[in-house]
């Protein structure tokens, strides 16, 4: 993807459209190819070369956009940290990465200072809003460039991102991404939906993440109006849904279930959406219909992909119902079930989805054995288990992790949290395996009850009879006020297994 090239002519062919909107404040498409065009020419006068690495540590915020552009005009990578990063956690990355420059925002118990002692390959800290010791603030650094055009040299082969994954287990894997593959969002895009610069959408996902890059990749790819929140409030959101009339959004499951506890919800009027879309997490197809009752005019997606392959990398088509599946993959890409043995498996088999294409990461920085691990005689091996039915549409059954052995039988944590979110006194649970000394592990459910309704375990445990075969029903349940999310808005189930330790 050519970003500079795109910048410009959105400024031309766009002139006097809103390309992104933030706290009500509009950034036309001229005056984001200026700012981006003046930062670039900053970094390269601060001494930034092509094929540098620049993090950013930022919330959702117009000079996170900035720098991603900027930093894709010179040719540099660009290392997108999670804000809510721990200083230990942003220390490791940088310096595994060896980012020559950090643009952040100052928080509370963080310290710039030992950051910068810790990671000796980082040359200036940018901070917004302020300076950091003897370094530029980033009006500072703006201030010094021109707004001319970029003329960086980018090849097939170098790489526009490291991605630092959440993870699982263990320390977080830098997905490389290449400038090609920065197109692989909006094109998947457009075969998918017919997304154009008629529409506006709005984003509360992260930056930081893969589904927040893609509202930025589809805004330069097709000129479409971004309203950017800072972080997801359900309300808000609610609200700027309604009152920017947007035509379409991607967020994941517990999104949605948020936004369906709320009493306003059903006074809002939905009636602009084209279509939404739910990634990320397996979800409730009950729940997904509620909020399309409130939208029938919308298409109701369901979405699958990963950072590796460039998500979305299979879509349910346009006017399916079979909302539990997440569809089929751009043509592009091939999809395959594999067994224990890497050979696939017939249709209605159960294995590990596999995954090829030019789209695919060529595998994670500076980590060898787990590129080798990961990609196999050409195939992306994503640890995500699933099938595919008879019309072709794959079905999402969990990840190999989230697999149960209980005395013998499996069970796949996601079936069981499907069947809990039936109950409609349920607003979210998660299921994950415990040990146990008869059958080796059994089922423990963590659940949230909506707002006024109580309910026991008893009860629970009478529902999932009619639902669920009795070796799959949960020995235990316990009820929270909320279940702790990561960045991305799934689940934190690795936060839930460590409390079992």
């Amino acid at each position: 993807m050519d970003v500079a090239k795109l910048l410009l002519e959105n400024a031309e062919r766009l002139s006097a459209k809103p390309a992104f909107i933030f706290k009500d404040q509009p950034i036309t498409f001229p005056k984001l190819k200026d700012i981006s065009f003046q930062l670039t020419d900053s970094l390269l006068k601060l001494g930034i070369q092509k094929n540098d690495a620049i993090a950013i540590y930022l919330p959702n915020t117009p000079e996170y956009i900035y720098s991603y552009l900027a930093i894709w005009c010179a040719g540099a990578i660009s290392v997108p940290l999670d804000f809510m990063l721990t200083e230990e956690e942003v220390i490791s990355c940088l310096a595994h990465c060896q980012a020559k420059v950090l643009f952040a925002k100052s928080k509370p118990n963080f310290s710039f200072t030992k950051v910068k002692d810790k990671c000796p390959h980082l040359e200036k800290i940018i901070l917004v809003g302020e300076n950091f010791v003897s370094d530029l603030s980033f009006e500072e650094l703006l201030n010094q460039g021109e707004n001319k055009i970029p003329a960086t040299n980018i090849q097939d082969k170098d790489y526009a991102i490291i991605f630092y994954t959440s993870g699982t287990t263990g320390k977080p894997k830098g997905v490389l991404i290449s400038y090609p593959q920065l197109a692989a969002a909006p094109k998947s895009m457009q075969f998918f939906v017919d997304l154009n610069e008629r529409d506006i959408t709005v984003c509360a996902v992260p930056l930081s993440h893969l589904g927040g890059l893609v509202y930025l990749q589809d805004n330069i790819a097709y000129g479409l109006t971004v309203v950017l929140m800072e972080r997801f409030i359900p309300l808000e959101f609610l609200k700027n849904v309604q009152n920017y009339k947007a035509t379409c959004f991607w967020i994941v499951p517990s999104m949605y279930y948020a936004i369906l506890q709320l009493k306003e919800f059903e006074t809002f009027d939905l009636s602009h959406l084209r279509w939404i879309v739910s990634f990320g997490a397996s979800s409730s197809a009950d729940a997904l219909r509620r909020f399309n009752h409130y939208c029938p005019k919308a298409h109701l997606l369901n979405g699958w992909g990963m950072t590796e392959t460039n998500g979305p990398t299979v879509v349910l088509p346009l006017g399916s119902k079979k909302i539990e599946s997440v569809g089929v993959p751009a043509p592009w890409v091939e999809v395959k079930i594999f067994d224990d043995n890497d050979q696939e498996l017939p249709q209605g088999r159960i294995g590990e989805i596999v995954v090829r294409s030019w789209i695919v990461t060529d595998g994670y920085y500076k980590d060898p054995e787990g590129t080798a691990q990961a990609i196999r005689n050409g195939w992306f091996h994503t640890g995500d288990l699933g099938r595919f039915d008879l019309d072709g549409l794959l079905y999402i059954v969990g990840r190999i992790k989230e697999m149960i052995k209980v005395g013998g039988e499996i069970v796949f944590e996601p079936e069981v949290e499907a069947t809990l979110h039936k109950h409609p006194d349920v607003a979210e649970a998660a299921v994950i395996g415990v040990a146990d000394e008869l059958r080796g592990e059994v089922p423990k459910a963590f659940l949230v009850l909506k707002e006024g309704k109580t309910l026991s375990a008893e009860d629970l445990r009478y529902f999932c009879r009619q639902h669920l075969a009795h070796f799959k029903i949960p020995h235990d349940f316990e009820f929270r006020a909320a279940l702790a999310k990561t960045r991305s808005g799934k689940v934190d189930k690795e936060a839930l297994r460590n409390q079992r330790i």
